[in-house]
């Protein structure tokens, strides 16, 4: 049996229905209405938790290489491969296990992917072999790649439809926080109690989290057999290429400079400063996440234009005025300014566009992302030792230039002037 949130009242019981079925409503509701339906805040924050466990849990080794290096008797480079594996796990498993699982109710399946996330975290946590951890690791990554799959889609699901944007930006919110503040605490826990206590208080956080879900987030059903879409039918759907194209970019371009920051900063003669640096890109990036909850509904082609053109400006200041600490800084502050609210419009855009088969669109950009996430850090590498680390902020400019293009050009569908129109009728359009 399907349960209704606790927000969605009996007046609005159209926007409900449309909602359990995966699709926006038919039609804005009316002011009286608006006024009476309100966020699941308790259960957006339980998403926006996972996100920040399972996004943290990635680059959590970046800060600990030293120590995990020692413990397993391998390099430093041989134990950085644990971030590259989760990715990979994520990026070859979320696809079919979304298709797998579509008929799954969301809440026992997202129970499950946590678990299995705890599970991974503690054999990371304990183990000495290195083959053992990093088969941990992957295991870890197909886990956050399911939920991943599923987080923006039950957040969508759970808000009214003029709230679905705001809904995702609260969901999303625990990126910039794992990344800005999460990150720094893991590295200073990891140093100074053990990076094994660092990864077993993970999987503290996501028993907690399991209890939170289970008490507060509302269930809704799978799909039935017969309204399943098919994962290559869903890139037909008009506007999914361009989001899932810009997602491949944009995330690449940004991988590239954030994975080799600490080498950048320190050959401009600012390693010092690498702490600060992030601290600023990250509540640049909070502040990113609530102007876009503010207004995505109505400007989500205007912010993800906006936020391409400050991470390029970024860019370039960084490519050639990077000669101070406060330039940098300022760069640093654009950037997050730029790239904070990306996830969730991606999220909200592939999501609009994918309409029925929104879960399926929703996979293919997890997919994409984290394949994306590897990527930039193979590329990443590969300018560092042959160009040197002032290659990278040319290099984002350039990747920038064609996400620009597609998002001005997929003003029709992906991107469209007017997302209104687009995320009423998007819904009714299943390629299954």
């Amino acid at each position: 049996m399907s349960t209704t949130p606790d927000a969605t009242t009996a007046a609005s019981s159209a926007s409900a229905s449309a909602a359990a079925a995966g699709t926006p409503a038919a039609s804005e509701p009316s002011s009286g209405e608006r006024a009476q339906q309100k966020l699941p805040l308790l259960a957006l924050l339980a998403l926006a938790t996972a996100v920040f466990i399972t996004s943290l849990t990635e680059t959590l080794p970046a800060g600990l290489l030293p120590a995990m290096s020692d413990d397993l008797r391998v390099s430093e480079s041989a134990t950085g491969q644990t971030v590259t594996v989760y990715a990979i796990g994520t990026a070859l498993t979320a696809i079919p296990l979304t298709a797998a699982t579509a008929g799954w109710r969301r809440k026992r399946l997202l129970l499950a992917a946590m678990a299995g996330f705890a599970l991974a975290n503690t054999v990371t946590a304990v183990s000495s072999s290195y083959g053992l951890t990093m088969a941990a690791r992957f295991v870890a990554g197909v886990a956050a790649g399911l939920a991943w799959a599923l987080l923006a889609g039950y957040a969508r699901r759970m808000a009214p439809v003029h709230l679905q944007g705001k809904a995702i930006a609260i969901a999303m919110a625990g990126i910039p926080v794992a990344l800005s503040l999460g990150v720094p605490a893991g590295t200073f826990l990891g140093d100074a109690l053990g990076w094994r206590v660092a990864f077993l208080s993970m999987t503290g956080l996501t028993v907690l989290l399991l209890a939170w879900i289970h008490t507060a987030v509302p269930d809704f059903p799978g799909q039935a057999r017969g309204e399943r879409p098919r994962m290559l039918r869903t890139l037909h759907i008009p506007g999914v290429r361009p989001v899932l194209f810009v997602t491949l970019v944009f995330v690449l371009a940004h991988t590239i400079l954030y994975a080799y920051i600490a080498a950048y900063l320190d050959d401009l003669g600012l390693g010092g400063s690498t702490g600060l640096v992030l601290l600023v890109f990250g509540a640049a990036s909070l502040a990113s996440i609530w102007i876009t909850g503010v207004l995505i509904h109505d400007r989500l082609r205007g912010l993800t234009v906006a936020g391409a053109l400050l991470v390029a400006v970024a860019a370039a200041l960084l490519a050639v005025l990077s000669d101070s600490t406060a330039l940098v800084l300022t760069a640093a502050a654009l950037w997050g300014l730029g790239w904070g609210g990306i996830p969730t419009l991606l999220q909200t855009a592939v999501g609009d566009a994918g309409g029925g088969s929104a879960d399926a669109a929703q996979a293919m950009l997890v997919t994409l992302w984290n394949a994306a996430m590897a990527g930039g850090g193979i590329v990443g590498g590969i300018l560092l030792d042959s160009a040197g680390s002032a290659s990278f902020p040319r290099a984002v400019l350039l990747l920038l230039l064609p996400v620009i293009a597609v998002v001005l050009y997929a003003r029709d569908a992906g991107f469209p002037a007017r997302r209104n129109a687009a995320a009423r009728t998007s819904g009714s359009e299943d390629p299954a």
